[in-house]
């Protein structure tokens, strides 16, 4: 069962937690109402220890987010603690600590895809479609974009993105590695779900430090990121699950795999 105001949608499914933008007549865009429920669903994510993985999705098949509501911009600037968390709900908080993945649909643009870029990967429709498109209006990426795009699809194709403002296709979007997975239309969520669900199956601490590890070691040199994955996973060598989990391979019981979409 769906709870919460209409603008966002959280869903519990056993240790994942669905959250997708309910605004399915203005392409998902986000005003100030919007962007806080965001705020709270994250927060909710991230303080609930009996929920593993979070997948953001947008309603309907038109869209993911097409960006922040230009109608409503004084929402999204005037909105208690958008400082700290960003203009688009949750585009500056760093401290999740779990899996998100993203569920695309349609249009996934301007702010919409600072959101995208936020989550750890994207699974999306191949009628789905990225793009910076708030270059024509002048309006400027302030929910991470000029941070995270450049780590995701490299300097080269995150500047082409940026400067031209150019609205490429999923085909193109997964060459360039901004998508991790393909699926038909209308069958993203679907395979987030099945993948998230998948995720919660494993080990969850190493897991969580793996991806800590990984994301705080992109400003490190090689010998300092090195070094910090070792301190990172100090509390995983002590971890009564991974022993646990050692017993079960020890004794040939093999989990199944994970299998990407063919």
């Amino acid at each position: 069962m769906s709870e919460g105001d209409p603008n966002v949608l959280t869903e519990r499914r056993e240790r994942v937690w669905l959250v997708t933008i309910n605004r399915p007549d203005v392409r998902n865009c986000v005003n100030g109402e919007t962007a806080q429920l965001l705020n709270d669903a994250a927060d909710a994510f991230r303080d609930d220890e009996t929920l593993d993985v979070m997948v953001l999705t947008g309603a309907g098949d038109a869209a993911f987010c097409s960006g922040a509501d230009l109608k409503a911009v004084d929402t999204l600037v005037t909105r208690p603690g958008q400082r700290e968390s960003g203009p688009m709900g949750f585009s500056r908080i760093t401290n999740i600590g779990k899996p998100v993945i993203a569920a695309v649909e349609g249009y996934c643009t301007a702010g919409g895809l600072e959101l995208a870029c936020w989550c750890d990967f994207r699974i999306a429709s191949r009628g789905a479609q990225f793009g910076v498109l708030n270059r024509r209006w002048g309006v400027p990426l302030l929910d991470g974009g000029t941070q995270r795009l450049p780590r995701i699809v490299g300097l080269g194709n995150a500047l082409y993105l940026i400067e031209t403002g150019a609205l490429i296709d999923a085909t193109h979007a997964q060459r360039i590695g901004l998508v991790q997975e393909l699926v038909a239309d209308g069958a993203a969520v679907e395979r987030a779900l099945a993948v998230a669900e998948q995720l919660t199956t494993y080990p969850q601490l190493a897991m969580r430090n793996d991806r800590k590890a990984a994301l705080e070691g992109l400003s490190l040199s090689l010998d300092e990121g090195l070094a910090h994955e070792m301190q990172v996973h100090r509390s995983t060598a002590a971890d009564p699950q991974m022993a646990a989990w050692l017993e079960k391979y020890a004794a040939g019981d093999r989990p199944s795999p994970f299998q990407p979409p063919s």
